[in-house]
């Protein structure tokens, strides 16, 4: 278990997070939280309290997209928050070279290309959030308010 705290991903993440706070810590967890409903299950709470960081294609810049793990991030709305029309979700191959993570365990945080950050305002339900760090068995817990400072991102509401 402690092998993962060990891999390049999740060491950028739990610098990156110590940084901010010396408080925060990456957990490792004993089954994968590639998906929300996954991670919910492992953390023992509400799918939408897991924060989804989706890299999407905005013309030919990336940006992050941070989502309530119970909603779905609306491609209309995007579009109308950036004032583009051609929007869409990043291949495997982007998020890997935008963000420095694989698909399953991509941070909010510690990207190795500046992004642009857009959280949803969904998530503000909740006082604690968790979030992937740079491993599919790899979390993060953060207050809400905390994640909106650590990551420099605009709350928008985005989701259907």
């Amino acid at each position: 278990m402690e092998d993962f705290l060990k891999k390049e991903a999740v060491k950028r993440v739990q610098e990156f997070i110590t940084k901010f706070d010396p408080e925060l810590k990456v957990l490792v967890l004993n089954t994968t939280a590639r998906t929300a409903k996954d991670a919910a299950t492992s953390l023992d709470c509400e799918v939408g309290a897991i924060v989804k960081s989706l890299l999407f294609r905005a013309n030919k810049n990336f940006l992050i997209c941070l989502i309530a793990g119970d909603k779905r991030c609306s491609l209309n709305k995007l579009k109308k928050i950036l004032d583009k029309k051609d929007v869409s979700m990043a291949n495997a191959e982007e998020v890997k070279f935008s963000t420095g993570f694989s698909i399953g365990g991509v941070a909010p945080v510690a990207h190795i290309k500046k992004l642009d950050i857009l959280i949803d305002k969904s998530l503000s339900r909740f006082q604690n959030v968790f979030a992937a760090a740079g491993h599919p068995n790899c979390v993060f817990k953060i207050e809400y308010s905390q994640l909106v400072q650590i990551t420099n991102g605009l709350e928008k509401e985005m989701t259907e």
